[in-house]
């Protein structure tokens, strides 16, 4: 559903973008806060088109300055980091919340319990995400760990499965390698995370993680 991944070449344009980032943080020793809101990154021509970036850069690489527009930040922001944290086909609070607690807290989760079947993408919009996942809680043995793991995940649901920016889920039918897309429901990306703090959007959870940047260096 999403041609320009491999028309653009954009899975090797994500990974050296990131790839360049981390050598620039280190190489320079950037404060390692950086890695979580820096306002700079690295594309070409195809990942700034991706990202919504004006100006002319080339195949090349050039490190550019993110305005606030871009609504990207640091590693969460990376096409790379979106696209590895989604499932191709749509993306899951609870696949990128995992890959926060993993990755950025070092906190990860207990595995789910055996007998709990997986939550399956609705991309016909008849429900959002949010939706199923408040049905899924239900389950007294998923609550507890969906109240730690979603939160970190719903503050990135702004971003589709190749990390591109949306305000609107992306309905799908009729037939074919590529099915007709239209706009769905508004994405919610706030949340409440287990301290209590409120999040309105990925700017709210980055402002959240900075402020718990002494778990970052553990990771």
């Amino acid at each position: 559903q999403y041609p320009s991944y491999d028309k653009k070449r954009l899975e090797v344009a994500m990974k050296t973008e990131t790839r360049m980032f981390f050598d620039y943080v280190l190489r320079e020793n950037r404060p390692i806060t950086d890695f979580l809101d820096g306002s700079y990154t690295f594309v070409n021509d195809a990942l700034a088109t991706h990202y919504g970036l004006e100006g002319e850069f080339g195949e090349g690489f050039q490190k550019v300055g993110l305005p606030d527009s871009a609504r990207r930040k640091g590693l969460l922001g990376h096409a790379s980091v979106l696209t590895a944290s989604a499932n191709g086909v749509e993306t899951s609070p609870v696949v990128r919340g995992v890959w926060v607690l993993e990755n950025i807290l070092g906190t990860p989760p207990s595995p789910p319990p055996p007998d709990v079947p997986a939550i399956e993408p609705d991309t016909r919009g008849a429900t959002t995400i949010r939706e199923q996942l408040e049905k899924h809680r239900s389950n007294e043995s998923c609550a507890g760990c969906h109240a730690r793991i979603d939160p970190w995940g719903f503050g990135l649901e702004h971003y589709d499965p190749i990390g591109g920016f949306r305000e609107n889920y992306t309905i799908y039918s009729g037939s074919g390698k590529i099915a007709k897309q239209a706009l769905g429901r508004m994405v919610d990306g706030s949340s409440e995370l287990p301290s209590g703090d409120y999040l309105k959007d990925e700017v709210d959870l980055i402002t959240a993680l900075v402020d718990r940047k002494e778990l970052l260096p553990e990771t």
